[in-house]
Order: structure tokens, then sequence, then C-alpha cells
């Protein structure tokens, strides 16, 4: 199946998300409410508090934003990387959604992402609808049938159809001889780089090794060469 998908055809994209607001205690009283509830669900040991378990708001669209989609687009072997990102959610998003509608509305048109049609996909559709940017059709899934569903999933491409099979990109990229794209941060440290250090850049530097790793991941699933540093260009 990867054979016939033309790696021109494909957008490939990574997010960063944090909690809305700095720390529980900026949360207006309405959502707090649904919060404490949220974190019941999710206490893991008998010290986790709905106030401690705030930091891992934001991998819920409902409670969390996005700060940072890079992108990456393949072009006669020569890769190119953007990223949208900025504190302003609604900019980022309208910005992306233009890229969308402008550059990938062909019906060839791909998205592609690691873990992305669990995380990323509805992730970034959920908080369009928040934000009122109107969706892009390839993100739209309500108006489209199962088998006109054009994302890729560089995850799900591993499990084949093993269901409760989890692999981290950061693995995948160590066993396909990649380079690591957590050699500065993991993901649970993009929550304290935002709201405690201000240093956004960094969170950036980060997406984009992120969405270099998964170009990477694609182009091995299909027995192709590593891009080259020389061929991968930062736009």
């Amino acid at each position: 199946m990867l054979n016939n998908i033309q790696n021109e055809s494909v957008l490939f994209l990574d997010i960063e998300t944090v909690p809305q607001f700095r720390s529980y205690d900026e949360l207006p009283d309405d959502l707090k409410q649904f919060w404490d509830h949220k974190a019941q669900y999710i206490v893991r040991e008998e010290t986790d508090t709905s106030s401690k378990l705030y930091e891992r708001a934001g991998i819920y669209a409902e409670f969390g934003k996005i700060i940072c989609i890079s992108v990456a687009f393949l072009r006669d072997n020569q890769l190119r990387v953007k990223s949208y990102y900025g504190d302003d959610e609604s900019k980022l998003l309208n910005e992306f959604a233009d890229l969308l509608n402008r550059s990938y509305s062909r019906k060839d048109s791909l998205l592609c992402a690691h873990n992305g049609k669990e995380f990323d996909f509805p992730y970034i559709a959920r908080r369009m609808l928040i934000n009122s940017v109107k969706l892009p059709a390839i993100l739209d899934m309500a108006s489209s049938r199962p088998w006109n569903v054009r994302h890729l999933d560089t995850m799900e491409l591993w499990k084949f159809g093993d269901y409760k099979h989890y692999t981290s990109l950061g693995l995948l990229s160590t066993i396909f001889g990649i380079p690591s794209p957590k050699d500065d941060l993991q993901g649970s440290d993009v929550n304290s780089v935002y709201w405690a250090d201000n240093d956004l850049e960094r969170i950036v530097s980060y997406c984009q090794k992120d969405v270099i790793a998964i170009v990477q991941l694609f182009l091995r699933y299909k027995g192709l060469p590593l891009l080259s540093d020389d061929n991968i260009k930062i736009v």
C-alpha cells in the first residue's frame, strides 16, 4: 500500500500542546469543576490531586491548547519543514487551515503523524471548532466515509493489526537508525518549558525534530534511504 503513495502528496505533521492556563488555581470556576471530575479518572497515586494533575491537562483538547504545529513535505527528495506557533492559538490554527485549504485539498492529499489518528488529527479538529475555524476538508471526518479518510499514522502502520501495541516515536527512531528527536526534551517537559521557562523557540525546535523523524520513519517503512541533513531545510 505505501509504495502506491506519492511522497509529494503527504503532509507530515506533529503538534505540541499545553494546559490552557498556567496553573490549576487560574482555571475559571466553571472549567475547574469539570477538570476535578476528569482528574478522578486519571489518578495514579494517593497523593494525586486535581491541582497536581493539572500539568497533564494539555493532552485533552477540552482543557489544553496547541502552541505549535510543525509540518514537513517532500519535493524532489528535499524536505521542507515549517512551523506555525505562538501564544495565539486561533492565529496559528487559521494559518494552518489556510495551508490545508490551499495546498492539500486534492483527493490524493494525505496527512501523516505518529499516533495521529488518536491524538494529533482529532485534537487539531476539536481546537479548530472551539476557535471557530472552519474545518478543512482533509480534517472533516464527519462528512467522510471511513474509506475516504485521508490520514496516515506511522504508529498504526507499525501495529500490523495489533490493536494493543503502542510504540513510541523515540523507540522506532532508535531501532530504525534515525537520529533521536528526543535529544533535548521529552513530551512531559513541554508544559514547564512553556509556562515556567517561557521558551517557545525550544519547543518549536523539539516539534520540528519530531516531524523530521516521522518523515524518516515513513521512508524506512517504504524501504527508502534516510534523508541527509543537507536535504532538510527549515523554512
